[in-house]
Parts: structure tokens; sequence; C-alpha cells
């Protein structure tokens, strides 16, 4: 499959859930989810679907395929993303355990596990309930089953982020991450990287949401960079036990330095948030 039909297979797939799930729905049922409940806690609503503080048990499963590399020719990647994120009073727990397919220096591809990475933030209280922040200490291991899909480092920084609910239509925030080695395989190269996450989401009803999510990463080390903008669309289906969160959002690069940026992302993932009985 060429990297423009697999592309066009994504997109296609991506939208053919959404809508399939958008009608599987109940009009009835979305708006029921979107009403605080009587009794604590409440399940969430379209909104706190997509807040990444929001203090609910929840695993994602997220794909970024990548039908195109800078300065690497007929050269493609794809990185398949396990998350899971549990609240501990006034704290937000959640790891992320990556599986990389990536191109090889003889234009070959290797495939394999990632390092596993993982934070915990601290969520202040603000005052206000539809505002979200927390910031904590983030640490990535050196998991990763070949040695192109990991760093060989272990990773030390912290995270931060924001999130802001006041209008029930336009949702806002972002998560901030740097991290740095401190030890590891000291053959190979050092890391010292900051990402940068804005995340906006626009409600159009019946659970159904335009959302942009990209996350522009900052290679310090190596003085590469990578700034992509995303717009796609998802849909927030309830269910009794749970509320799944379903988008895909294509991803393209308005401003890149160095070999092997990532040209067009398209992220899909399913997001699964537990509510308690």
């Amino acid at each position: 499959m060429t990297p423009r039909a697999a592309t066009r297979w994504a997109l296609f797939s991506g939208l053919a859930i959404l809508l399939v799930a958008a009608l599987a729905v109940p009009v009835n049922a979305q708006e029921q989810a979107a009403k605080p409940a009587t009794t604590a806690p409440a399940a969430p609503s379209s909104t706190e679907a997509n807040n990444p503080l929001a203090k609910f048990q929840a695993f994602n499963v997220h794909n970024y395929y990548v039908p195109a590399l800078s300065e690497a020719d007929n050269q493609n990647a794809n990185t398949f993303w396990l998350r899971y994120a549990q609240p501990f009073g006034k704290w937000l727990f959640r790891a992320s355990l990556p599986a990389s397919r990536v191109p090889t220096a003889d234009s070959k591809t290797m495939s394999g596990l990632g390092d596993v990475n993982a934070f915990a933030a601290y969520l202040f209280d603000t005052g206000d309930p539809a505002i979200s922040f927390g910031v904590g200490p983030q640490f990535t291991l050196p998991t990763a089953s070949e040695t192109e899909t990991g760093t060989g480092k272990w990773l030390g920084g912290f995270a931060a982020t924001f999130f802001n609910a006041r209008s029930p239509v336009v949702q806002w925030g972002g998560l901030v991450t740097w991290q740095k080695d401190f030890a590891g395989d000291a053959a190979r190269s050092g890391v010292n990287v900051l990402a940068i996450q804005p995340f906006y989401f626009f409600q159009l009803g019946r659970g159904i949401y335009l959302r942009g999510t990209a996350v522009a990463v900052f290679d310090i080390q190596n003085k590469k960079y990578n700034v992509p903008v995303g717009l796609g669309i998802g849909t927030v289906v309830p269910t009794p036990g749970a509320v799944f969160n379903i988008f895909i959002e294509p991803q393209y690069t308005i401003l890149s330095r160095g070999s092997g940026q990532p040209e067009l992302q398209i992220f899909i993932g399913i997001n699964t948030q537990f509510v308690k009985q």
C-alpha cells in the first residue's frame, strides 16, 4: 500500500467509525450525559470527556500514522499508544506505553515497544470547577525493545496542564512537558526535549465536536523541532458504565527543522472514561 493510499484508508476508516458511533446513540442519551447527576461521582459530560485532568479512571488507545517524513523519500512511520489514567485524591497519575514502526538508516523499517512514560499531576483548587490546573513530575524509563524505538536513557522532568471549560461551546487549554536524560546508555545521544500541546474543542451538539490537539516538539539537544496544527472531529458516546470519546484528527506540520520530521500525521483514538455505578 502506497503512503497516499494508506492515508486515504486511515481517514476513511476514522470517519466511518465516527459516523457509526454518532448514529448509534440516541439524542436523549447524549443530553442525559451532559446533565449533572444527582449522586456522585457524576458521569463525564461531552466537555469533561476531553479534559485531561478529569477525575475519572480512564484508558485511552491512540494511533499516529505518519505518511511522509521530511528529507526521507517513500518513508512513513506509525506509533500506537496505550494510556492509563487514575486519580488519587488531589493527584492524577497517567502512564503511557508506545509501540512504534520507524524507518532505519538503510531505508527499511523497525518495529518494537518504546519507552514507558509516566507523570503525576497535583490538581490545584482553582476556586472554579470549570478551570483545571495540574503540575507534577514526569519520568521516562528505557523499556524499548529495539534501539530505534527508544532513547536508551532515563529521563526526568515535569508536566503542567491547564483546561478551561467555562463555555459550554468552546473549551481550550494546553499541556507542557520537559524532559532531560540523567542516566542510561552512555553511548547513546543525550535527550533534552520540550513538548507544547495546545488543545481546543468546539461543541457542535449531539456529542459531536471539532478538535485540535497537535503537539509541537522541540528537540533542544539536536536543535530540531516540529510544529503541527490539527483540525479533526470527534463524538462522545455515553453508556451506563463508561463514556467513549472517538475521534480522528489530521495534523499538518507548518514549521519544522531537521530530517525525519512528520509532514502530516493522522491521529485516531478512542478515550474511555469509566463511571462508577
